[in-house]
């Protein structure tokens, strides 16, 4: 019996444009639920994380914003996930900003012991406090995964790290700091970056993602940023960044992950309705979504 519950996280604490939070609503709006209703025998929409509408706080040491904020609704969110697999559902978390991630990871980690992640993004999210030049978090939830950060966040669940370097693939980046890009080589971290991807195509580029990732895990949660996608076909998102993926190549990502079979969790994040057209970014979100779960035409 296939059992998949839905999780909301309508978290703006890790940067500063406000709307992400309405992400969740406006991902439901576009009728996730009734999209994926055929694809499963029990769907299980929980609602939402309850955020409220906390002042903003720089913690003055870190210079991180909203670091205690964002680690207390990381640890509620990982509970969550927790419960939601120890149910034998699957977790699908709908974002909210990427910080949402620390307390994904901290949750479905708990149940792997060789977890595998696809990080699909433009950006790394692999900065930590020392090399953001913002302090927004949402950069950030990579690196804590990996036990790189602040110990508020890389010890949300009681351990770190979540997952190891060397069982992540990035796919999409094209907007890396100078700090992320010597953490992905001080770590070996597996990057596709845009260049690969209209190099090789997407079809080579999740072929060989696949088969990396099925080598050496027991588990392999999907990361999905809406900006990894070009903005001309998801403009709803805070940090856009031209050339990306386009809609068609993410559906045959999709498709290829479905047909693996290896995905055990997934989250997509970074949903934002304020800026965005007609909610043009959720309806793309729950397409994929579909896709993921082995809608097909045929």
């Amino acid at each position: 019996m296939r059992k998949i519950s839905i999780i909301g996280m309508p978290m703006d604490l890790g940067q500063m444009r406000r709307g992400v939070d309405m992400g969740p609503s406006a991902i439901r709006y576009a009728g996730v639920v009734e999209r994926l209703q055929t694809l499963f025998d029990v769907i299980d929409d929980q609602g939402d994380i309850a955020i409220g509408r906390p002042e903003v706080k720089i913690d003055p040491e870190s210079n991180l914003r909203n670091l205690e904020l964002v680690a207390e609704k990381s640890g509620l969110l990982a509970e969550e996930v927790d419960n939601i697999i120890s149910t034998g559902a699957f977790p699908l978390v709908l974002g909210g900003d990427h910080s949402i991630a620390i307390g994904t990871l901290a949750g479905v980690a708990k149940h792997y012991k060789k977890l595998g992640v696809i990080w699909y993004d433009a950006h790394g999210d692999l900065n930590t406090a020392e090399t953001s030049p913002s302090g927004n978090i949402h950069g950030m939830p990579l690196a804590v995964s990996i036990g790189e950060g602040h110990e508020l966040l890389t010890n949300i669940g009681g351990f770190t790290p979540k997952v190891l370097p060397e069982n992540i693939v990035i796919i999409g980046a094209r907007c890396l700091d100078d700090g992320e890009k010597k953490l992905i080589k001080e770590h070996g971290i597996k990057v596709y970056t845009m260049h690969e991807v209209d190099r090789l195509g997407m079809a080579r580029v999740m072929e060989e993602t696949i088969g990396y990732l099925k080598e050496r895990t027991d588990g392999v949660h999907l990361s999905l940023d809406l900006d990894g996608l070009d903005p001309t076909d998801a403009p709803g998102v805070g940090t856009p960044v031209t050339g990306g993926i386009s809609y068609r190549e993410s559906h045959l990502a999709m498709e290829m992950l479905a047909e693996s079979d290896i995905i055990t969790s997934a989250e997509f994040v970074e949903v934002n309705p304020i800026l965005d057209e007609k909610n043009k970014t959720a309806i793309a979100a729950v397409a994929l979504m579909a896709s993921l779960f082995g809608d097909k035409l045929l």
